[in-house]
């Protein structure tokens, strides 16, 4: 896999409308969605307890948040573009977020990436991305969304 490597406005522009790449494949284990429902305070049984999944769960397995599988954009995304010469980055906003499936223990998600939009607003740019977590041998994505992000450029 290429990483895209951009370094202004005028060379991020000439994406829009492009898909920019898709990740490596990242494997959610079980010790992830602990952490994950330690630091957010969800135990739900579905995502915690591998014994009463196996009995009581549809899947058999437990499953990770939605919001996990949302918080391995940033990560992703940076095997997929290297966006350079910029002051910072910001989250912005996330848009038409759909769970489509759900992640089990132990599946590999990877993230693929279409520009939608760019807009240069005095100076700061706001990308649109059309982003999919796919599932490793599912039809489905987990997830599709349009993520905002606000770059700064120098």
């Amino acid at each position: 896999m290429n990483k895209l490597v951009i370094g202004s406005f005028k060379e991020f522009e000439q994406y829009v409308g492009k898909e920019l790449g898709t990740s490596e494949y990242l494997q959610i284990t079980q010790e992830q969605i602990n952490k994950f429902a330690d630091a957010t305070l969800d135990h739900q049984w579905i995502h915690t307890d591998p014994t009463r999944a196996a009995v009581e769960s549809p899947f058999k397995k437990t499953i990770a948040h939605g919001y996990l599988a949302l918080s391995v954009i940033p990560y992703l995304w940076e095997q997929i573009a290297e966006i350079n010469n910029i002051k910072m980055l910001i989250n912005y906003g996330i848009e038409k977020l759909k769970f489509n499936q759900p992640v089990l223990v132990d599946d590999e998600v990877r993230l693929k990436v279409t520009l939608e939009s760019l807009v240069d607003l005095r100076g700061v740019t706001k990308a649109q991305l059309l982003a999919e977590l796919e599932i490793k041998n599912n039809k489905k994505p987990a997830f599709t969304a349009t993520i905002i992000f606000l770059y700064h450029f120098k």
